[in-house]
This record gives structure tokens, C-alpha cells and sequence, in this order.
């Protein structure tokens, strides 16, 4: 079994000892993402929740994409939340990014 180390210019840089992800046979493992957009010197999303979702989605299908994976390939994911008021509107816009039937298992 031998590792390839997956990263891209794409999403944010990591910023200690770690990779964007680890793929090794079929299986990616990828590093928690936050709301930092690459694009904009890694600076962090903050304007509301909804972009703040957005830009992790958009970190995490571009760090899959360099895998050559997309979403359909994701079996389990984590989302950590501030406050559960955000619950309603972060779950909204992750499932428009998965696709119907095929949700990975997840804790929120």
C-alpha cells in the first residue's frame, strides 16, 4: 500500500505538519476544512453562514477533484457547527452538493 499525497493550489494551504489529503489505495482522507477562500490570500469567509458553507464545499470538491473524486465518492463527513441555530441552513447547502440517495453517513 503506498500513499499519495493529494493537495492543490485551489483550496487553502495547509498551515502545519499536514495535507490537504491522503489517498492511499481507493480511499481519500481529507483534512478538515474551514471557510478560507484560496482565491483571496486564504482569507476567511466570515460574511454569513451560508457563504461560509459554500466556500468548505467549495475547498472540499476541489481537493476531490485532485483526487479525481467527486462527491458521490464520499462514504462518511463531519460538520462542526458554532451554534445550531446555523443547523438548518448549513444542512440545505451541503445536500445541494450531494447527490439525491447516494448522502454519505455524517455527524453534525
Amino acid at each position: 500500500m503506498k500513499k499519495k499525497i493529494i493537495n492543490t493550489k485551489n483550496a487553502p494551504a495547509p498551515i502545519g505538519p499536514y495535507n490537504q489529503a491522503v489517498k492511499i489505495n481507493n480511499m481519500l482522507f481529507i483534512s478538515g476544512q474551514v471557510a478560507m477562500d484560496p482565491n483571496n490570500n486564504n482569507e476567511l469567509v466570515k460574511s454569513s453562514i451560508k457563504d461560509e458553507t459554500h466556500q468548505v464545499m467549495k475547498n472540499l470538491s476541489s481537493i476531490l477533484k485532485e483526487a479525481e473524486m467527486d462527491f458521490t465518492n464520499v462514504v462518511k463527513t463531519t460538520i462542526f457547527l458554532s451554534d445550531m441555530s446555523y443547523f438548518k441552513e448549513v444542512n440545505n447547502i451541503y445536500g445541494s452538493y450531494l447527490n439525491d440517495g447516494e448522502e454519505p453517513a455524517r455527524e453534525t
